[in-house]
């Protein structure tokens, strides 16, 4: 039995680990995250003022080591979603998806025709710079190619059954702070709000078989998010955990 890609997996609601980097664009990263267990890392692109030919060493590093690249891009726009994984990334993360009609210019600027209106570039960087049959390629690209929908503003909640719905988004993930903030609730992660409109996005995501994506900071949001249905965990913030790390150990021989 042929093995599920990382994609399959995760709209089949399996668990799938990873890790969003902000901050340590590093030629290591990648592999040290893999030793980690991180079977894909998502490079963040909205809030780090890094651009596509930084994405673009990053998945060149991603080579041959078993972890997929992604990037989180700065909007759902064609010269960065089309342009994103003609450099290599199997995945992207688009922000602040509110409506049926943005979720659709999505799934048109990620897939070839018939299924979108993808430009095609062959031998470059998505296709290893091998030769071959572009059919099989473009093919190949689409099963590959993860689109996931940030669910993070209180119009993405109200459209969340109509997005999850359309072919060619394949996860919706719960962007949780500007959540609480588009709700009127900054950081309030225990209000109704919050936890009905985390309700619907879960809802909405097993209705339709897609899967729910959510970035823990810590052990116990980790285990809460699972135990709520959200499947594809990344880690992060990757300075924040730095940050933790030196102070626990630094904290430990301080003079009391």
């Amino acid at each position: 039995m042929a093995k599920k890609s990382l994609k399959q997996r995760a709209m089949a609601g399996e668990t799938v680990p990873g890790a969003m980097v902000f901050e340590f664009f590093s030629p290591g990263i990648a592999q040290v995250l893999a030793h980690a267990g991180a079977e894909f890392v998502i490079y963040d692109m909205e809030h780090t003022g890094i651009s596509l030919e930084t994405v673009k060493a990053q998945v060149a590093h991603c080579r041959g080591i078993g972890i997929a690249p992604m990037v989180r891009v700065p909007r759902g726009e064609y010269h960065f979603l089309a342009r994103a994984l003609d450099i290599g990334c199997h995945g992207v993360m688009i922000p602040m998806v509110e409506s049926l009609e943005q979720a659709k210019a999505i799934v048109e600027a990620t897939r070839y025709p018939p299924n979108g209106r993808r430009g095609a570039a062959f031998a470059f960087p998505h296709d290893d710079y091998a030769p071959g049959d572009p059919h099989t390629k473009m093919k190949a690209a689409d099963a590959r190619t993860l689109v996931i929908a940030l669910i993070e503003t209180e119009r993405g909640i109200e459209h969340v059954e109509a997005i999850a719905a359309l072919p060619g988004i394949d996860v919706l993930w719960l962007g949780h702070f500007d959540l609480t903030n588009f709700l009127g609730i900054p950081g309030q992660f225990d209000h109704p709000k919050f936890v009905d409109a985390v309700k619907r996005i879960v809802a909405a995501g097993r209705k339709h078989k897609k899967g729910l994506g959510f970035m823990a900071a810590d052990t116990t949001w980790a285990k809460h998010f699972r135990q709520l249905g959200f499947n594809m965990l990344a880690t992060g913030t990757d300075h924040g955990i730095l940050m933790d790390g030196v102070r626990n150990i630094l904290a430990s021989v301080e003079d009391k």
